[in-house]
Parts: structure tokens; C-alpha cells; sequence
């Protein structure tokens, strides 16, 4: 019995080759900004606390956008958290955000006199690296 079973060990592999290819899509619009302020009290419920501050935050902007006529962000944006200290955690009990509404408009692809503008206001588009001073000496 034993002659007549085979014990098979299989080893398969598999490789693959990483390679970096660039694509670039670029897509201009145009930004409306209401005149009127806005200033949207938000009070979060427990699931949207479990996501933490950030989550919280941008909630509240999202809800400030939705009952004020919808827009895409809020420009000059401010934020105002509340908090208070629960059993064992500090909760968010109120977000407090303000902004003017903004949309995006008019989106069209990027053309080659668009983009020349856009280099001669921004010359270089990727920040210098800067040296940094060990004990002020360097």
C-alpha cells in the first residue's frame, strides 16, 4: 500500500516586472464663489465620531453644503470643534463651519496656451528641497 502512494510536493512561482508609466490627464473648470457667508452648526452622531475628527470635520461640510443649496467646498473655510470629556475619551459634541459656497463650472481639457499660463504663475510647480541647519553650524 505504501509503494503505490506518492507524496508530490508542488512548488509553483510567479513574478512580476514593476514598471512606472506616466500619465498625465489635466482638466481646467472654473470656481463660482457665492457672496454670502454661510455658518452651519453640525451635531455628530456616535457612528460618525467612530471615524474620527477628520471625518467629523468634513461631515459637517458636507451637510453646511447640502442645506444651503449644494455646493462643491467652501472657500475661506473655518471650523470650530466642541468637545467634552465622556467616561473613558474626549467626544466632538458640535462642529461649528463657516465658508462661502463655492462650484465647479465650465470644465474643459487643458490646451497648450492654458498651460503656458499656468507655468509663467507657477514657474516651478514642485517645490525646492531645502537644506537643512544641524545645531546652526551648516
Amino acid at each position: 500500500m505504501l509503494g503505490m502512494s506518492s507524496c508530490t510536493t508542488t512548488k509553483n512561482t510567479a513574478t512580476t516586472q514593476d514598471f512606472s508609466s506616466a500619465t498625465i490627464s489635466a482638466t481646467l473648470a472654473d470656481l463660482e464663489v457665492s457672496p454670502r457667508k454661510i455658518t452651519y452648526v453640525y451635531h455628530p452622531t456616535s457612528d460618525v465620531r467612530r471615524g474620527g475628527e477628520d471625518n467629523v470635520i468634513n461631515t459637517a461640510i458636507r451637510e453646511a453644503l447640502k442645506q444651503n443649496g449644494g455646493g462643491d467646498i467652501l472657500v475661506e473655510l473655518q471650523t470650530t470643534v466642541k468637545k467634552y470629556r465622556g467616561l473613558f475619551t474626549t467626544k466632538i459634541s458640535e462642529v461649528t463651519v463657516s465658508g462661502y459656497p463655492a462650484t465647479y463650472t465650465n470644465f474643459r481639457p487643458v490646451d497648450t496656451e492654458s498651460l503656458k499660463e499656468g507655468y509663467k504663475n507657477h514657474p516651478n510647480p514642485q517645490p525646492q528641497a531645502q537644506k537643512r541647519r544641524v545645531f546652526g553650524l551648516f
